[in-house]
């Protein structure tokens, strides 16, 4: 797949893929944060970022929107989080209000590719492990461009590919909703950012941190399997299907064909 070519039916891709991270099964598997690195790494974005007290930040695709509440209550930003799937929406705004920070951090739903927020408003745009979902990623890349001040910044951090691509069992379907089937290398995510008109200041690898993650889900998926059986039958878990993916999965990150990265670009 070239960098400007987009899969056959990109709607069904987006659905699918926000409908699976809206199920009860991933937040049961994940917890609280939906990515590598977790809060740790976000933190890390938002320094590398600069984000400062007052500044008005984007994050896309924000799932239940844990990135949004850290920006708001650590690091005192005014946060618009999109994220597709309306049901993750709706819980996000009541963990955000129960949280005490609705006054500073809003959700919409809406898709990455056409973001229903004003041209040129923003300091800042968040985006964790969901660019190397977004069927067209060239589109995306411009919608973050769209929304920066002068000077604003465009963090994201997601899952790399080696060049060469993927295991076939991770190409599937199944790998998008894993975060991984249409990951490119970290030079092809930097580029994407240029053609945006952004220009990149910094990139950093961090694939311990996928490894970690990978390691995570295999075992509490296998200590839910012994504590909670019947809780994943109800919720439709097939584990023996997601241990053989985190297998596959654990396999190409020790191989260096899944990594994790950073990068932080600027609009001129």
């Amino acid at each position: 797949m070239t960098e400007e070519s987009v899969p056959a039916d990109p709607a069904a891709i987006k659905d699918c893929c926000a409908a699976a991270y809206g199920h009860d099964a991933v937040a049961l598997v994940l917890g609280e944060s939906y990515h590598p690195g977790g809060r740790a790494l976000t933190r890390t974005l938002a320094e590398k970022l600069g984000v400062t007290e007052g500044e008005w930040v984007v994050d896309v695709a924000a799932g239940p929107g844990d990135t949004a509440r850290l920006l708001a209550h650590e690091y005192g930003a005014h946060v618009e989080a999109t994220e597709l799937n309306a049901d993750t929406v709706r819980r996000a705004r009541v963990a955000t209000e129960q949280a005490g920070l609705t006054g500073w951090v809003r959700f919409h739903s809406a898709d990455a590719e056409r973001l229903p927020l004003p041209d040129g408003m923003f300091d800042a745009v968040i985006c964790e492990c969901a660019f190397c979902t977004f069927p067209d990623k060239p589109v995306a890349a411009g919608e973050f461009a769209r929304l920066l001040r002068p000077g604003g910044r465009v963090g994201i951090a997601d899952v790399t590919v080696r060049e060469g691509g993927l295991p076939e069992e991770l190409a599937s379907l199944a790998g998008w909703i894993a975060c991984v089937a249409d990951a490119r290398p970290l030079s092809e995510y930097a580029a994407l950012l240029s053609r945006a008109g952004l220009r990149v200041e910094h990139t950093e690898r961090r694939d311990g941190a996928l490894r970690e993650m990978i390691d995570t889900i295999d075992a509490r998926v296998r200590l839910l399997r012994m504590t909670v059986p019947d809780r994943l039958e109800a919720l439709g878990v097939d584990v023996d299907a997601v241990l053989e993916h985190t297998r596959v999965a654990a396999e190409a990150a020790a191989e260096g064909v899944l990594g994790y990265a950073l990068a932080v670009a600027r609009k001129p």
